[in-house]
């Protein structure tokens, strides 16, 4: 008896189309190395990273140069003062958490570029990348996990 292969279970696109799908997936999305990368070689121009978790996990661990605009915030008031013409990468706790992915949204529905950052801070960080804290806010490891404001 032969078992068909599950990967296989649903047929692939025709490479165009996937190709458009994979493209239009990367124009929403950066990786921790990419954004890492461009921090170091201080290419920071276009875009500002944007944390869209509670001012808690803000204070707990962020990437350095981050502006904290928690998703649940965000209004055409609160932003009003943003630039339009930069991207805004978004990111938030993990793959498990998807305030990114609501601050992205909100942000785009007002009208701004956005990107999300995959993984979020914890992809950030199991990369070996540094983060900014509070200097009155213990490391994350020493304290229960902050609301992540999802």
């Amino acid at each position: 008896m032969t078992t068909e292969p599950r990967v296989l279970m649903f047929p692939t696109l025709d490479s165009a189309t996937a190709a458009a799908h994979l493209r239009a997936e990367l124009a929403l999305e950066v990786d921790p190395d990419d954004l890492a990368r461009d921090l170091a070689s201080g290419a920071r121009h276009g875009y500002m990273v944007v944390e869209s978790r509670a001012p808690e996990a803000f204070a707990s661990a962020r990437i350095s140069g981050a502006i904290n605009l928690p998703y649940r915030e965000m209004t055409a008031e609160s932003v009003s003062g943003l630039d339009r013409e930069l991207v805004y990468v978004c990111y938030c706790e993990s793959i498990h958490c998807n305030a990114a992915t609501k601050g992205a949204l909100k942000l785009a529905e007002l009208g701004f570029k956005v990107k999300r950052l995959s993984g979020g801070i914890t992809a950030w960080q199991a990369a070996g990348y540094p983060v900014d804290r509070d200097a009155s806010v213990p490391a994350i490891a020493s304290r229960p996990a902050p609301r992540c404001a999802c």
